[in-house]
């Protein structure tokens, strides 16, 4: 098999994912023999139980190499927002509404000017996404840093009788796709290496395409928050992250997904595709590709749900439906 686009930039997705099955491996073997995880391992978040009713959803994220663009520009007042976005968008997919997060920002050095910019836009996500900022870490670690590293964990609160794990998904039931903001947080290596030797300044794309770069990962909490407390029955919610929109498959459905009318393409990743001459389905596994976040809900609510994210996101469409079959995705459209 030859080699992709993605692992030739730097990043092997089957590296990662070995990795992780032998990280998760080790853990288990250690699991207390009374548990209070909630959810198997492989969701957006996991659940711990706090009591017969409650639980509390953690997930913990970070900006990527993302952050090597912010540094070329010269501009750390966004990628804040990046990790606000990575990380409470991951842990509304449980049905859980975020309330809180810490950060960790290790640097080779230490820099007031750089951390005041970064706290601003970790300022501005928490205030998007309706959250507080209580603490986190700032370390140096100049022997192991070249740059500086940003991540954030975040908790939420759901009742364990409200919880949204897929399990409900019927076939039939409407996949609802909502517009990304670009790249959002994921395959910045591979976008870096496509766009080599193009000017942050070029503005084929209609602005800078270090603007373009740097847009922030879109804050999808409000919405679907909303959503949650409306009468509508939300089935399954999928963070459209690394892996496109094969994340469908982390809920616990057994169905498959034919996706038939997709969302439209940004002009950002026709650009990468078009220089580097990476596969439709390469793209499709390391990009959003212009859909960055799914909700599923029963058939019958698919009007009012519509209407009611449509609200927030008038691009908001049904993308495709659930269908029997093998746990997969098929793109159609």
């Amino acid at each position: 098999m030859s080699e992709d686009a993605y692992t030739r930039a730097g990043v092997s997705q089957g590296d990662a994912e070995a990795a992780v099955a032998s990280l998760v491996s080790a853990l288990a073997a250690s699991a207390p023999a009374e548990s209070r995880q909630v959810l198997a391992s492989g969701h957006y978040a996991n659940v711990v139980r706090l009591d017969e009713r409650t639980g509390i959803a953690l997930s913990t994220d970070g900006v990527g190499t993302k952050l090597v663009v912010a540094e070329q520009l010269g501009r750390w007042d966004t990628v804040g927002i990046d990790c606000v976005a990575m990380n409470v968008n991951d842990v509304v997919c449980v049905g859980a509404e975020p309330l809180a997060m810490v950060d960790y920002l290790a640097v080779e050095r230490a820099d007031a000017e750089i951390a005041g910019a970064i706290g601003i836009g970790l300022a501005r996500g928490a205030e998007l996404a309706r959250i507080e900022i209580v603490g986190g870490e700032l370390a140096q670690l100049g022997e192991l840093i070249n740059g500086l590293d940003l991540a954030g964990t975040c908790f939420g609160v759901v009742a364990l009788d409200s919880l949204v794990t897929g399990a409900a998904i019927e076939p039939g039931d409407p996949v609802i796709g909502l517009p990304s903001s670009g790249l959002h947080s994921n395959g910045y290596t591979l976008a870096r290496s496509s766009l080599e030797g193009i000017p942050m300044e070029d503005e084929r794309l209609g602005r800078p395409l270090g603007e373009v770069l740097l847009e922030p990962t879109e804050i999808y909490v409000k919405p679907i928050v909303g959503l949650l407390r409306s009468e509508v029955d939300v089935r399954g919610l999928a963070h459209i992250t690394s892996g496109g929109l094969d994340n469908l498959l982390r809920l616990e459905a057994r169905v498959g997904y034919e996706i038939d009318d997709p969302l439209p393409v940004p002009p950002i990743f026709t650009l990468i595709q078009e220089l580097t001459d990476v596969p439709d389905d390469e793209m499709h596994e390391v990009f959003n590709m212009g859909c960055g976040f799914c909700v599923v809900v029963a058939a019958s609510d698919e009007g009012e749900a519509l209407k009611k994210l449509r609200a927030s996101y008038p691009g908001a469409t049904r993308i495709g439906r659930a269908a029997a079959g093998p746990p997969q995705v098929t793109r159609t459209g």
